[in-house]
């Protein structure tokens, strides 16, 4: 298992977990009331028992054995509420991403998940990190990204535009200004010309190349060297106006240095991040494991409601063009093992025993 299972082993980190509401915790383990006789997920919002009556189990058949009841409001003995409302919110968005013309509504969409508009809303956007029309215009653009594609038999922009569900061109236009980048058009062409501004630095992995438009930082490679990262940089963007950046980028970057030196920081920095829909979803929910922490590529499927989707999850991971700051070096294999690394498996670990190292520091 990943590096979660063994942080939940001793009877202090279980109990300093239910304390936190660890919802990282959910499914490890289950923790019982002696006074109450009703045993709970780490997760339950229930007032907090005290330690000397707390006692726990590794499941929920173990609990009933011991003569403990469920608890009503977290039910432990059946399928978790986060899962629940993965799988509502995952449905949810299979329902926008194979909508031909107009994306459902959030009324829609709320009645097929049977909540309310409101409380629909707040738990796809803590799922997902963004609203349900955020992502409905996210998927939009990827399935207009792909039709302009060079490669794409659509012989004509305004075509790709209407196919893809936009009732007019100039709303089409102004959402590519902010999704794509530049207009479409542009964007058929390859985006011939884009300025991405690019510095250097060193850090304890190596070189570090730092690469941001406009909108925010597009990149972060690492690299043995100054070549090796500018080479990176030009694969990516082939067709980019790639230009060293000026003096006022070095807070940038040092920032990114900072974050490779001391990862509990967090992240504080504008990402231009750029993918499918689905690849955003997984990025989303790797910003969410903490310093220090692991997950594996089947327990990030089950989180974000896709259970079947490991190999997708791994893929996406495997397309992150921004290092550390959409940290993929915390996901691992299910037995707790390093796969694969854009950067390098030697770099994945020495990233994973830094952080552990400052963890246990603080």
């Amino acid at each position: 298992m990943s590096e979660q299972k063994r942080c939940y082993e001793s009877d202090a980190a279980r109990w300093a977990a239910v304390k936190a509401r660890d919802p990282l915790a959910d499914g490890k383990f289950l923790y019982a009331v002696k006074t109450t006789g009703v045993f709970c997920r780490p997760t339950c919002a229930s007032r907090p028992a005290r330690s000397e009556n707390v006692v726990f189990f590794s499941s929920a058949e173990d609990a009933q054995r011991a003569g403990f009841r469920a608890c009503k409001r977290c039910n432990p003995a059946g399928i978790a509420p986060r899962e629940q409302q993965a799988a509502i919110v995952a449905r949810a968005c299979r329902l926008i991403d194979e909508a031909q013309d107009k994306a459902p509504s959030l009324e829609e969409l709320a009645c097929d998940a049977d909540l309310s508009p409101w409380h629909f809303q707040r738990v796809f956007k803590r799922i997902i990190g963004i609203s349900p029309k955020q992502y409905a215009t996210t998927s939009r653009m990827r399935r207009l990204r792909a039709k302009l594609d060079i490669h794409a038999d659509q012989k004509s922009v305004t075509g790709a535009i209407f196919d893809t569900g936009f009732s007019s061109a100039s709303r089409a236009y102004e959402l590519a200004g902010r999704s794509l980048g530049m207009t479409p058009n542009t964007y058929r062409n390859g985006a011939p010309g884009e300025e991405i501004r690019y510095a250097l630095a060193r850090c304890y992995l190596g070189g570090v190349a730092v690469a941001a438009t406009e909108r925010g930082i597009c990149a972060i490679e690492l690299g043995d060297d100054e070549n090796s990262l500018i080479n990176r940089l030009e694969a990516c963007f082939p067709k980019a106006n790639l230009r060293a950046a000026d003096a006022d980028f070095s807070a940038t970057i040092e920032r990114v240095v900072q974050l490779l030196e001391e990862p509990d920081r967090g992240v504080d920095l504008p990402l231009d991040i750029r993918g499918t829909a689905f690849q955003q979803r997984v990025w989303h929910a790797i910003q969410a494991i903490p310093p220090g922490e692991t997950a594996s590529y089947a327990e990030l499927a089950q989180h974000i409601g896709e259970p079947k989707a490991t190999r997708a999850v791994a893929q996406a991971c495997g397309a992150n063009k921004i290092a550390v700051a959409i940290p993929c070096h915390r996901v691992v294999r299910a037995d707790g093992g390093l796969s694969g690394y854009r950067w390098g498996v030697e770099r994945k670990r020495e990233l994973l025993d830094r952080e552990k190292q400052v963890a246990n520091e603080r």
